[in-house]
């Protein structure tokens, strides 16, 4: 397979130095499309040490040196915990007709195990709440990437007993929830938290396992499959995956480059799709997990689910290795694509070729889809008129709804797409040096300032209902 250029039909952002340009007209969406928002608990919320929330991994990792670009932490955040009536005030402005949030497990239980904290259960009953008065539908995530620090102390992911607690913790919170919440994604992008948390040691907890990591991923799976059980019981009508994917893209024709990229897919979406959908592992991959696989995993995993959700940004350029390194792909530049400021290529058709393919794939075992995250860091700030004129990111997300609907047309059977994020937020090892918000924050003052993308996404919201209307 060679490497992939941009075609013609392939609508790329602004090129560097240039103003973005969005086409004429709204994207072909499907009628009945929903557009949302997307956004995360230790990301938005702050208020870390309030109300009984005990500490989790990332306030364990922010706070070590050299961890976060910036040098910040997740406390403040955007203080949507005490701002969250404000924040809801601007989704309803915006006309979304849902909003993707997460649960603080160690809000919810400090220590990730036994009694509840009242308080913090009470908050999201009070935003669930808060989202359907505005007629909002609420998207909830049980986990992104926020284990409480106490489980982590007991060995973590790597711990069999955490896939108990975090069933125990999903019958909880399905319990007070379950009859308001119209989606459910028991965990948030597995395949980073894995790879990154525990590979690479890159993001919480700090961990540098490389492939001894796996056993984490199947956990992972586990802990969905268990939460899917629990949060059906509690009367969940949808519940879902959000699962990061990108399309692999080899450096050359070389066999080794195809060798490299075919197992860092497998690494990548194979081995969180597979498990999910057809009940199996990848085959080369089988045997690294292997152990820590009990009769019936398989089954508990491959539950049935409502919808699908794909988190996307860009594609990834794989080769091998050089002789020296310990694994053998590589990851390389794509080059010949503008990028966003966190420098990401802009390969909108990418999106476009990833949902046509994940249906050739799967076919009668993937269920209808949904965008469950995608958006573009750009640091455009309030000029002297306090206006955030953001036109590079109202061009990305143009570009990539435009993908969708080409898939759609291609009958690819896609139902949402919600934008990252709502706010400019605390971006993990990016601090909040990143700025991906439909919503500029001033991180000092907390003033939020919506940006130019609001207006356009609230347009072409607008413009959606009417087409069904």
């Amino acid at each position: 397979m060679p490497v992939q250029q941009p075609t013609p039909d392939s609508p790329p952002g602004a090129p560097s130095g240039e103003r973005a340009t969005v086409p004429p007209g709204p994207p072909a969406l499907p009628p009945g499309f929903r557009l949302g928002t997307a956004s995360s608990a230790y990301q938005a919320e702050g208020a870390t040490d309030v109300d009984g929330r005990g500490p989790s991994i990332w306030d364990t990792f922010s706070n070590l040196p050299g961890t976060v670009l910036d040098g910040s932490t997740g406390d403040p955040a955007c203080d949507h915990y005490h701002r969250y009536r404000d924040d809801v005030a601007l989704l309803e402005r915006l006309g979304v007709g849902g909003h993707r949030f997460s649960v603080s497990w160690s809000r919810v239980q400090p220590t990730g195990r036994g009694p509840v904290n009242a308080a913090g259960l009470d908050f999201y009953d009070r935003l669930v709440d808060e989202l359907l008065h505005h007629g909002i539908a609420p998207m909830a995530a049980l986990y992104h990437w926020d284990l409480p620090q106490a489980l982590e102390d007991d060995g973590g992911w790597l711990n069999r007993d955490t896939v108990e607690r975090f069933a125990e913790y999903a019958a909880v919170v399905g319990e007070r929830l379950a009859d308001r919440v119209e989606h459910w994604i028991p965990v948030v992008e597995p395949s980073t938290a894995t790879i990154m948390g525990h590979a690479s040691g890159m993001h919480a907890p700090g961990r540098e396992m490389g492939f001894d990591s796996l056993p984490v991923a199947h956990h992972l799976l586990l802990a969905h499959g268990r939460a899917v059980i629990e949060l059906r019981a509690a009367g969940a009508s949808s519940v879902g995956c959000a699962n990061n994917h990108a399309p692999m893209w080899p450096r050359s024709e070389d066999p080794a480059d195809v060798g490299a990229t075919k197992l860092f897919d497998a690494l990548w979406n194979g081995m969180f799709l597979e498990p999910m959908l057809l009940g199996r592992y990848p085959v080369d991959l089988e045997p690294l997990v292997e152990e820590a696989v009990r009769p019936g995993d398989l089954a508990t995993i491959r539950q049935p689910l409502d919808f699908y959700g794909i988190n996307y940004y860009s594609p990834i350029r794989v080769g091998a290795a050089p002789e020296e390194s310990p694994i053998p792909f590589a990851l390389y530049p794509l080059v010949g694509y503008p990028e966003t400021d966190i420098g990401w290529p802009i390969v909108p058709a990418a999106l476009r070729e990833w949902l046509i393919t994940l249906r050739a794939r799967y076919r009668a075992a993937l269920p209808p889809l949904m965008i469950t995250e995608s958006g573009a860091a750009y640091g455009t700030g309030p000029d002297e008129h306090g206006v955030v004129d953001d036109q590079e990111r109202i061009a990305y997300l143009d570009a990539h709804l435009r993908a969708v609907a080409a898939a759609c047309q291609r009958g690819v059977d896609v139902r949402g797409y919600y934008v990252w994020s709502l706010l400019d937020s605390f971006e993990w090892v990016h601090g909040y040096s990143q700025r991906y918000g439909l919503v500029h924050v001033d991180h000092a003052t907390q003033v939020r300032t919506p940006k130019r993308s609001f207006e356009w996404y609230a347009a072409l919201i607008a413009a959606q209902s009417r087409s069904v209307g």
